[in-house]
């Protein structure tokens, strides 16, 4: 598009971050996994959203969150991670800006750890190993993340937890937290999430991606003893393990919502 000059431009700014700083306290129910002033971590199930965004205004984690410290008039809540809609598990929010520094501080030393686990199709090769591949939006699909040289460095660590009848179970530990990151690492594989249909394809087993944020480890932010925050594995993955797999091949300290 070419613009003349004396043309006048209307530009319309992004609503995104306004209606985040917007965000009404609401009823919305929690799985409160851990709880106390500094911070609260909740097992966000498949389906919800974590905050405000203009396709989803209300009904979110967040929104959920700010109605349960609604008698507290010093919140400032902030993020410390997000999921993707379809991904279950540990959510992270601090409860104030200081708490919430201190966390990203500790994120940027490696003194905090991410772990997921997944079911994948086939499996990964080899068994375990890293995966350093730099990612960046697709120009021809802003919904989507490439592997491109031009991208910003990401990494994960993965393995092989237990393979069954064309499946795997996959633990994966994040170096990096890029969007989609290990969605996008384990397609390159040739063994994507089970279920995934940006970087797979649909599923019997399950009808969303199986992928679920399973353990946040990390010094407190206040007391700096560690904590380990650990969410079950939500019923649809079990069902998902069970069959055609074998629930009794999860790790012993992996516990099941079934």
């Amino acid at each position: 598009m070419h613009v003349r000059e004396g043309t006048a431009v209307e530009v319309a700014l992004p609503i995104r971050s306004r209606l985040r700083q917007r965000a009404a306290a609401e009823p919305v129910p929690l799985d409160v996994l851990y709880e106390d002033d500094a911070l609260i971590a909740v097992n966000k199930p498949a389906g919800m959203v974590v905050h405000p965004s203009f396709r989803n205004p209300s009904g979110t984690l967040l929104n959920g969150v700010l109605w349960r410290v609604r008698d507290r008039k010093d919140i400032r809540p902030g993020l410390v991670s997000r999921l993707d809609k379809d991904t279950s598990g540990v959510v992270v929010v601090a409860l104030s800006p200081g708490v919430h520094a201190r966390i990203q501080r500790d994120v940027h030393a490696a003194r905090v750890t991410k772990e997921y686990l997944a079911i994948v199709r086939g499996t990964p090769q080899p068994l375990e190993g890293r995966i350093s591949l730099p990612l960046r939006r697709d120009p021809a699909d802003r919904r989507r993340v490439i592997a491109d040289p031009a991208g910003v460095p990401s990494e994960t660590t993965y393995s092989v937890i237990a393979r069954g009848d064309g499946y795997s179970l996959v633990g994966c530990r994040l170096g990096t937290g890029r969007t989609h990151q290990i969605r996008v690492h384990l397609a390159s594989t040739g063994s994507p999430v089970a279920g995934d249909l940006t970087y797979g394809s649909p599923d019997s087993i399950i009808s969303r991606q199986a992928l679920h944020a399973w353990r946040f480890t990390f010094p407190h932010p206040r007391s700096r003893e560690i904590v380990k925050i650990e969410a079950p594995l939500p019923r649809d993955i079990c069902c998902a393990w069970r069959d055609p797999l074998q629930l009794h091949l999860l790790p012993p300290d992996v516990s099941c919502n079934t």
